[in-house]
């Protein structure tokens, strides 16, 4: 618990998702026009730092969460936007909410994520709510 929050006291660990370390991010570098949308991105490493300090602080959800949101980081927004929309209620069937975990799986390496969307085609299943 000591780290957190990791900006306060461990700055050098962190680092936007184009590898800027955070020091070179400011209010002042945006102004300047030197950063580009990655630099404002978070890096996949914080989200596992936290995940970290999550867990050792009693929160494994929590942990859970932020480690599948450090996989989704190399996830291009159109294609995030096309999985939330297949995880709505009755959007997807069973078969192609399990072709989305694997392709989420081999293209990413997104393993958790994939496993996530598996648990959620059977409770669809077993809740009818896959599409008709």
């Amino acid at each position: 618990m000591s780290a957190y929050p990791l900006r306060d006291n461990a700055p050098d660990r962190l680092r936007a998702h184009s590898g800027r370390p955070l020091r070179d991010i400011s209010p002042e570098a945006i102004a300047a026009g030197e950063l580009n949308a990655d630099d404002l991105r978070t890096h996949a490493d914080a989200l596992r730092q936290q995940a970290e300090i999550a867990r050792d602080s009693g929160y494994p959800q929590l942990a859970a969460n932020l480690l599948r949101a450090a996989e989704l980081t190399n996830v291009p927004n159109d294609e995030l936007l096309r999985i939330y929309d297949a995880l709505r209620p009755e959007r997807a069937s069973y078969e192609e909410l399990l072709r989305l975990a694997d392709y989420l799986e081999d293209s990413y390496d997104a393993g958790e994520n994939a496993a996530f969307i598996r648990e959620a085609a059977t409770v669809y299943r077993e809740r009818n709510l896959l599409r008709r």
